[in-house]
């Protein structure tokens, strides 16, 4: 199978959800593990306490790729994240996060043809306020014949 020929049916259709409890400690341990100096991010005692913007990174669905998704072999790598701040995240919020295919694309590197999966969360508060996007790209590379 060709890179290229993945059926772009699959992107933009939801294939998976999952909720997360937010605990303030995750929240001040993912801070300190970033750097963050931010008394917002830092010192629960701020008026306006809330998780660092790249938090929801830290979460994963259930499943990476929709049921049924073609094998494309057993080499890959994750290729980085990207986040969307929409709204803050508190603690004690219930997260709850919608994957769907957001894009599938093609590119040729130094190790031959690449096929970029990008993975969307999209993720919303118990007050189904939107919170955060999280694009994570994936790529896949053929087996070696």
């Amino acid at each position: 199978m060709a890179l290229i020929e993945i059926d772009r049916a699959w992107i933009g259709k939801e294939f998976d959800h999952s909720e997360f409890k937010v605990k303030q400690e995750e929240m001040l341990a993912f801070a300190r593990t970033c750097g963050e100096t931010d008394p917002r991010f830092t010192d629960p005692a701020h008026p306006d306490f809330q998780a660092p913007p790249n938090f929801t990174s830290k979460f994963v669905s259930r499943r990476i790729l929709p049921e049924a998704f073609p094998y494309l072999g057993a080499r890959g790598f994750d290729a980085g994240k990207t986040v969307e701040v929409l709204g803050p995240v508190r603690p004690d919020d219930t997260l709850t996060a919608h994957s769907k295919i957001a894009d599938i694309y093609e590119k040729t590197g130094r190790s031959g043809p690449m096929l970029f999966i990008v993975h969307r969360m999209e993720f919303s508060n118990q007050d189904d306020q939107p919170v955060s996007v999280v694009d994570w790209r994936l790529v896949r590379q053929p087996d070696p014949e």
